[in-house]
């Protein structure tokens, strides 16, 4: 019986050195580029995946070690100076060259790598924790590396959350408000720094300058969008409100443009929903969704859509679109809010064709998503190049009411599909972006992520016909393909 383990044992190890060897010699013979460029499934399943999970595990055992040592706010102040003591002495040094942030571009969650890293002077800013949970006033106060992820899950066992809670676990607070970030609830609390109170910010001369609505209020208005230009935010405090274990979501199918606009329109001006969104799966086909926090369900109908081994989220809701019905069904609130995570929307489709597929899913669907920060820092010059060419990560902010024309001119320039609608208010505040007129307006964020099948698309030409459209009826685009001070294209 031992001797035939031992053979056993020993007939596994030669097949799975056989087959390692034939994969090298494959790799040996079609070149390693072309390999990562036309397979590079391949290489996220066997390498990405795994040290994917690694990332994470040593990410939750630092969080769970700074709570139970509670260190963070004892160690806040500590590295507030050492960032102002790095100012300072980029001062004595004669300001000779910009300042950034030290994190590496490849750990930023967008397709560009910027190359000012290597030229302007890094400033270590290692501030990634959870400072202080006030429930009195119902603000949370947090560094600026601190991930979505890992703020639900630090709140939400304490009964809390956040109004604006963006989809993808790993974009981080500083992101969200430097940048934009939005959510299917931001019909009712607006764009990520709308929910914001307040920021502190290490300015250019060393100093330590706190900002609110009713102090500093110039500067806290022009913090967001302003991609760091301003100084460097070290903590922000951000609304909370009570969180509840499920979101009660209902699914409409949708057919025809005009329909799916008025439909779309109509759901967003519904304070009673606690979200809304919509996702078009063709130019004339789109599944509505709306939800409402509760604490109650129906057992029979709970979907745990965030477990491993569930479809994803995209894939999912169009199932009520190919059977023409509508649904209920209530999603675990953490499982929601973070939805679109193991597909990166509908990203990672294009990089693991069978992602999706049940035995995938099953097997391996707990090692999913790859962290963008690795693919992005595996994907060499001859992928960042395709990705440059052949691919968008195009976010619109426009008026509700140029909803159906907007959707009309993204197909005709990008024929991308899904595309991804999200309503939110925009208020007349100071600072860089704000509505045409003199008070508050419903508008929309239409997404695009994909490779382009419009026969006509030529990514510089065609990025500038969309931003001389979105000029034209007063709104604002996300330009994931420059993402510096210039990326953001404040048109109104």
């Amino acid at each position: 019986m031992e001797r035939e383990r031992v053979v056993g044992a020993m007939s596994a190890l030669w097949s799975v050195g056989a087959g390692l060897l034939l994969l090298v010699l494959w790799v040996r013979h079609r070149g390693l580029e072309a390999v990562l460029v036309h397979h590079r499934w391949l290489f996220v399943c066997l390498f990405l995946m795994p040290l994917s999970i690694l990332f994470d595990i040593y990410y939750q055992l630092r969080a769970w070690a700074v709570w139970r040592l509670h260190s963070a706010p004892r160690q806040h102040a500590q590295r507030v100076r050492h960032i102002q003591e790095q100012v300072r002495e980029w001062k004595k040094e004669g300001s000779k060259r910009y300042m950034c942030t030290g994190r590496p571009g490849w750990l930023t969650v967008s397709l560009r790598v910027g190359k000012y890293k290597k030229t302007h002077k890094n400033i270590m800013i290692n501030l990634m924790d959870v400072l202080e949970v006030d429930s009195e006033r119902q603000v949370v106060r947090v560094e600026p590396l601190v991930s979505m992820g890992q703020l639900t899950a630090y709140l939400n066992p304490m009964g809390w959350t956040i109004p604006v809670v963006p989809e993808l676990d790993d974009l981080t607070v500083g992101g969200l408000i430097m940048g934009t970030g939005i959510e299917s609830s931001s019909h009712i609390y607006g764009l990520f720094q709308h929910t914001c109170v307040a920021y502190e910010l290490v300015l250019a001369d060393g100093s330590l300058v706190r900002c609110s609505p009713t102090e500093n209020s110039d500067l806290f208005y022009a913090v967001p969008w302003s991609c760091g230009t301003l100084g460097f935010l070290v903590a922000a405090e951000i609304k909370m409100i009570p969180a509840k274990k499920y979101v009660k979501i209902h699914y409409k199918p949708v057919r025809g443009l005009q329909k799916i606009c008025e439909k779309f329109t109509e759901e967003s001006k519904k304070k009673e929903n606690s979200f809304v969104e919509g996702l078009m799966y063709s130019l004339d086909e789109a599944v509505i969704m709306t939800g409402v926090l509760t604490d109650e369900a129906e057992q029979s109908k709970i979907n745990r859509i965030g477990n491993y081994y569930k479809p994803w989220f995209f894939k999912h809701v169009e199932k009520y679109l190919k059977a023409d019905r509508t649904g209920v069904e209530y999603i675990p609130s953490r499982h929601y809010y973070h939805r679109h995570t193991r597909s990166i929307f509908w990203e990672l489709q294009d990089i693991i064709p069978f992602g999706n597929n049940p035995v995938f899913r099953y097997l391996f669907g707990w090692m999913v998503p790859p962290k963008i920060s690795l693919l992005k820092l595996t994907q060499g010059e001859a992928i960042r190049k395709l990705y440059e060419q052949h691919h968008v990560v195009q976010d619109m902010l426009v008026p509700m009411k140029s909803l159906e024309k907007s959707i009309q001119t993204f197909h005709v320039d990008l024929n991308v599909y899904p595309i991804w609608l999200c309503p939110f208010i925009l208020p007349n505040n100071p600072g860089m972006v704000h509505p045409k007129g003199n008070e508050t307006e419903l508008y929309v964020d239409i997404g695009a992520y994909g490779e382009p099948k419009s026969k006509q698309f030529e990514a510089r030409a065609s990025m500038r016909q969309m931003e001389k459209f979105v000029r034209s009826v007063h709104g604002s685009v996300l330009k994931e393909m420059k993402k510096s001070k210039d990326a953001l294209l404040h048109l109104s």
